[in-house]
């Protein structure tokens, strides 16, 4: 075992011993029984502006993907994980979506593509410039072969007066899709600015009027992402589905049941933490195309208690916790994010999330994870 020192909550500094957890299973390829998205994070270019500018690392991005469809997953792209509407300008956004699609073909992985709003400015914000917006992403998307989530749009939570407006944005945009959609149902927790959305700051009555755009757009929508953080919630939800319209859970601390399911069905994948513990994921999932309940429980249960780190408030920063284990698993040679937000969680939450990375058994190399802490630590006054 490696021994690197991490400080404590209690402001005391402790020898911690990393490589407590066995090594993997390795899935051969991507699961049957369910369908599982990473939402994937970008790597910063340390070497442009990746604060004032949001100057991309590409190759390590892209490389990122290729891991990602190693271990069995596919790939969603553009999300809230990728810094959309967190300092990833638009110009990288349409970039990173032709340029990610172009190496799922060439790798044979499966990728879609996050459509939003996010090119207005607000100045420009109103539902028919939003409905615009849209469809001018989901052409891009579509006409490279891709496949579109509709996310949660700021300028329409913004503009939207009930839920007759929701209906319409949604509507115009879903007639003109040439493939089945995925919606995204985004929680405020992971972006304040969409509290109310669909018309309701009531979760249940929310997902009223949700399911009532979904049975009216039925054709058109593949499935829905649910980031709520609630599993009951969800699971009344996709309950309430129309017949071959799929449930995403992006429920990052509730993932494991939500994904077995019950005895009325079960939640397929889109998910954050997914891009953290891949491998993982991976094995877990191979697990239950066997029929192996409980081993797909054993893999994943240990990595409950990180992602819940990861996502805890305040949940939009979780992506700090994604870039930082990529780091310390080797993926890119460097601790910086777009936006600055390596600085958006403390030493105390970077090195617990540490501890709990290596408890779940997601750090690949031990050795190479403490090479990796060491400089981190130092530059907190750790080490």
């Amino acid at each position: 075992m490696t021994e690197v020192l991490l400080p404590t909550r209690e402001g005391t500094v402790e020898t911690y011993r990393l490589g407590r957890a066995a090594p993997l299973p390795v899935a051969s390829g991507p699961p049957v029984s369910r369908k599982a998205l990473a939402a994937a994070h970008v790597t910063a270019d340390p070497r442009g502006d990746p604060v004032g500018t949001g100057a991309v690392d590409w190759e390590a991005t892209l490389a990122y993907r290729r891991f990602l469809w190693s271990t069995g997953l596919g790939v969603a792209e553009a999300m809230d994980t990728a810094q959309r509407g967190g300092g990833l300008p638009p110009a990288a956004v349409r970039t990173l979506m032709d340029l990610s699609l172009a190496e799922a073909r060439a790798e044979g992985g499966w990728a879609v593509c996050g459509v939003n709003t996010d090119e207005l400015t607000e100045e420009r914000w109103s539902l028919e410039s939003a409905a615009e917006a849209y469809l001018e992403q989901l052409a891009f998307v579509e006409e490279r072969g891709g496949s579109a989530v509709m996310m949660a749009s700021r300028a329409v939570a913004a503009c939207a007066r009930g839920p007759e407006d929701y209906a319409r944005v949604y509507q115009r945009v879903l007639a003109e899709a040439d493939r089945p959609v995925i919606l995204h149902w985004l929680g405020p927790m992971f972006d304040p600015a969409l509290a109310g959305y669909w018309g309701s700051t009531d979760a249940y009555e929310a997902m009223e009027l949700l399911v009532a755009v979904i049975v009216e757009n039925a054709r058109a929508v593949e499935g829905v992402k649910v980031s709520m953080l609630d599993e009951d919630l969800e699971v009344e939800f996709r309950r309430r589905l129309p017949a071959g319209v799929r449930c995403y859970t992006g429920d990052d601390f509730n993932f494991p049941t939500l994904i077995a399911g019950d005895e009325s069905g079960y939640s397929d994948a889109l998910l954050g933490i997914f891009d953290a513990i891949a491998p993982a994921a991976g094995a877990a999932l191979a697990a239950l195309d066997r029929g192996e309940a409980d081993e797909f429980h054993r893999i994943l249960a240990p990595t409950v208690p990180l992602s819940r780190h990861i996502f805890s408030p305040p949940t939009f920063h979780y992506k700090t916790g994604l870039v930082f284990l990529a780091y310390l698993n080797g993926h890119q040679d460097h601790f910086r994010m777009v936006g600055g937000l390596e600085g958006a969680r403390s030493i105390i939450h970077l090195a617990e999330l540490a501890r709990l990375a290596d408890a779940a058994g997601v750090l690949s190399d031990p050795d190479l994870a403490a090479r990796r802490l060491r400089p981190v630590l130092a530059c907190a006054g750790v080490g």
